[in-house]
């Protein structure tokens, strides 16, 4: 039907049409008589919020606006949303290529932050933690002798501190990807970006936001921020029309509607109902009084009841729900057996298009596609249309009763069409992307959609299942998820459906983590899921509580996979990983062993074992590790940075080069493997190198405060003092606590001839750590060379106490733990 068309059989609402053309022709800045650009439409169920919303977008198209809209099948949260509403109004013609850029790097943060970082050597941005122990006595904890006296490098080495540094930085990560969080917020700035772009070319950009009571629960807080310039100044020739059945909560709207209007859609009157049965053809005097009566003023089911063309009143009159009547006069006018068949199979579709469509219907009625989008129950802004909620409810009310094997037949039609289509997808998509991947994921969720239907007690462990592997993918997957299991609860009215239902719903409803409490009500004693399904849940939630920060509670969701599933290679590996993280390398390998046993070819869990062996020191096990996980997928970029890591380690400078070289080959953008190429060269001596790697980690990453204070040492090493002195300066100003710094910085000053400044470093130091070996050897130097023997002799008499046997007692140029060439 053209958009012509479509407007000459609007009747009605002419109020409602002249308004919103005349505030298109108005200058919103006008400071007399500025246009709204803000508008929500509200009324009951098949009042016609849809309708006029359809006919305000033609509208718009005509003074020369930019349109899209969405609805319940588009928005499953605010990425959904954003994507949905860029794609139209890009129209294919004008890429929006800024924020495509922002909405890739998004779903790479959020593919990274699904759960904690790998402990390969690295995060992307620097060194990962020994243990949270270590990072704790690193930035200001307290610290303590290892088990055989002698050297306390590691617990003042740069490599810990550097990576107590990042398991923090790292934790804070994961706990912004709690709730929206700043990195959906710069999807939205560039959303909002590309708006301001549009709105330079065009007069009006205008969204429309439709089923506001089902699309609000996603994006209610996301657009009041939005309208309130919180992504940016938001363009003012940017108008929203929401359209839905309840009232906006006034706490939260006011100041917003006080620029905005309420448009309340009352049902037709008398007149109204009368003009648009003429228009379809309905005269009869009787016949339209009944009509009248019986549709109460809703324009849907009068438009219904007209189409059913009653020849009398009798026809029309009816004990009974109004909108079943409307639906079963309707149905019953259809005087084609093709299209009467079409109609109702096509209800049982939540959302359709020509393949949906073709699936469905015989094939001698494929050719109804186009007169199926013509009817006036029929909807659609994006690829999908589907019908009136309150019509379809009605179809499928009557074709479940009508006839159950018929139901049964067209779901399952519908299901294998889907796994079909679903399978065509997967020959060029990587298993391990398809979660990812929208039509994938709209294919599987539909194909679950219509096996509840057409079987709901056979299917409901199957489809309990699928909400973990949703959990595992995304909120937004879960959210997805979600929907598609409550229609069928509510389209089959299936006791043991609608009971999950609203468990669920209980539990994520007021949940500060929903994939959390999702996972946590599919883990009762009431769930039908078996061993290996309520583990792979287990396994999922604590992934999800690790990637938050909560480590405790992560492991004892292992533990629990593990008692249900000892041989779960998955569990084994992030249980290990679990330990890796709270420094427990044994505990971890142990844990890594059976990982690896079970899947000998993952070379993930031969990297992690790997790491486990370099932080219990066991080397020559360590890179045997990484090079097996190397052999099995040469692109594994942190294994190479691990195995660099562990030959520095062992003192292998050489080795340690050309392994974070051929990292950085990999990923030139891999700045934690130039810093370490950096500090390799500098424990070989090779002071200009080293110079010359952390300065260009540092052009990557100025904040890196390990970088800094590495090329001090660097700078002092090679007798530059000011500039040793500058750069453990600037490391402190980002780490106040940063206590390796403090004695660094502390040294130079003592080489330098500044006591009293050495002494106040050494001093900090030791107030984050007492037993520091270096800061107490430090001071000592210190307060000698400022004449105060008798404090020196207490710093130095600490000191033995604390390494009886250290090489920094034979002279005094040597420093505890310091590495010689």
């Amino acid at each position: 039907m053209t958009a012509l068309r479509a407007l000459d059989r609007f009747v009605g609402r002419r109020e409602e049409m002249a308004f919103f053309a005349r505030n298109l022709a108005k200058d919103p800045l006008s400071p007399t008589d500025p246009a709204v650009y803000l508008f929500h439409v509200r009324g009951v169920g098949g009042v016609g919020k849809s309708k006029l919303l359809r006919q305000w977008r033609e509208t718009a198209r005509q003074a020369g606006a930019a349109t899209a809209a969405v609805d319940e099948n588009d928005v499953h949260g605010i990425l959904s949303t954003m994507i949905a509403l860029a794609g139209q109004l890009s129209d294919g013609t004008r890429p929006l290529k800024a924020f495509d850029r922002a909405v890739e790097q998004y779903r790479r943060e959020q593919d990274a932050a699904a759960e904690p970082v790998d402990l390969d050597g690295a995060a992307d941005d620097g060194p990962t933690p020994a243990s949270r122990a270590i990072s704790r006595a690193v930035l200001g904890g307290a610290s303590t002798v290892l088990p055989g006296g002698g050297l306390i490098a590691t617990m003042v080495d740069p490599d810990v501190v550097a990576e107590g540094m990042d398991q923090m930085r790292e934790r804070v990560r994961g706990r912004r990807t709690r709730g929206r969080g700043p990195e959906l917020d710069a999807v939205s700035r560039e959303f909002v970006t590309a708006l301001d772009g549009l709105c330079e070319e065009r007069p009006w950009v205008v969204l429309f936001l439709d089923t506001w009571e089902q699309t609000g629960r996603h994006l209610d807080a996301w657009l009041r921020t939005m309208l309130r310039d919180g992504f940016g100044p938001l363009p003012v020739n940017v108008m929203v029309v929401l359209a839905g059945r309840d009232d906006l909560d006034e706490h939260d709207w006011s100041g917003l509607m006080a620029q905005g209007r309420h448009v309340p859609l009352e049902a037709f009157t008398e007149q109204e109902t009368r003009e648009l049965l003429a228009r379809r053809g309905v005269t009869e005097p009787a016949t339209v009084d009944a009509v009248v009566r019986l549709s109460m003023g809703l324009p849907l089911l009068a438009d219904l009841l007209a189409l059913a063309r009653p020849e009398s009143a009798a026809a029309v009159d009816a004990d009974g729900d109004a909108a079943e009547i409307a639906v079963e006069r309707f149905v019953r006018w259809i005087a084609d057996p093709l299209c009467r068949e079409a109609v109702l199979t096509c209800a049982l579709a939540p959302r359709l298009n020509e393949d949906v469509f073709a699936a469905a219907v015989p094939e001698e009625a494929r050719g109804l596609w186009a007169w199926l989008c013509g009817q006036p129950f029929v909807s659609g802004s994006g690829e999908f249309k589907k019908y009136h909620a309150v019509v379809r409810a009605g179809m499928v009310r009557r074709e479940r009763a009508r006839s159950p094997q018929g139901w049964t037949a067209v779901h399952l039609r519908l299901a294998d069409a889907n796994a079909a289509w679903r399978a065509g997808l997967e020959v060029n998509l990587p298993a391990a992307r398809r979660r990812q991947d929208a039509r994938w994921r709209r294919h599987r969720l539909d194909e679950m959609y219509h096996r509840l239907c057409a079987h709901p007690a056979g299917c409901l462990t199957g489809a309990l299942e699928e909400a973990v592997h949703a959990a595992e993918a995304s909120p937004d997957a879960l959210r997805q998820w979600f929907d598609a299991f409550t229609r069928a609860a509510e389209d089959t009215q299936d006791e043991a459906l609608g009971a999950w239902a609203g468990r669920l719903r209980e539990a994520t409803a007021e949940a500060a983590d929903p994939v959390v409490a999702a996972l946590g009500a599919l883990l009762t004693p009431l769930s039908p899921l078996d061993a290996a399904a309520q583990a792979h849940a287990h396994v999922v939630r604590g992934r999800r509580l690790e990637a938050v920060g909560q480590e405790d509670a992560a492991l004892a969701e292992f533990d629990r996979a593990i008692a249900l599933g000892p041989d779960d290679a998955a569990a084994r590996f992030h249980r290990g990983r679990a330990h890796l993280r709270a420094g427990r390398p044994e505990a971890a390998v142990r844990d890594l062993d059976v990982a690896v046993r079970l899947d000998p070819a993952d070379p993930r869990a031969l990297s992690q074992r790997g790491e486990a062996h370099r932080r219990a020191r066991r080397f020559d096990e360590a890179v045997a590790d990484f090079t097996a996980a190397l052999a099995l997928d040469p692109s594994q970029v942190r294994a190479l940075g691990s195995r660099g890591q562990v030959h520095q380690q062992a003192g292998r400078f050489d080795e340690a080069v050309a392994d974070f070289t051929a990292a950085l080959a990999l990923d030139p953008g891999y700045v934690w493997a130039l810093g370490c190429r950096g500090r390799s060269h500098r424990q070989a001596g090779r002071y200009e190198e080293a110079v010359a790697d952390l300065t260009a980690a540092l052009a990557a990453r100025p904040d890196h405060a390990w970088a800094l204070a590495e090329r001090g040492k660097t700078h002092r090493l090679a007798g530059r003092l000011d500039e040793a002195a500058a750069d453990l300066t600037a490391a402190l100003a980002l780490a106040p606590d940063y206590r390796w710094a403090l004695v660094e910085r502390g040294i130079v000053r003592l080489e330098a001839a500044h006591p009293a400044a050495a002494e106040a470093d050494f001093t900090a130091a030791l107030d984050l750590a007492p037993d520091d070996l270096w800061a107490l050897v430090g001071r000592a130097r210190a307060r000698e060379a400022a004449g105060r023997a008798e404090g020196a002799r207490q710093d130095l008499d600490r000191a033995a106490a604390l390494d009886p046997d250290g090489a920094w007692r034979d002279g005094a140029d040597r420093w505890p733990g310091e590495r010689t060439v």
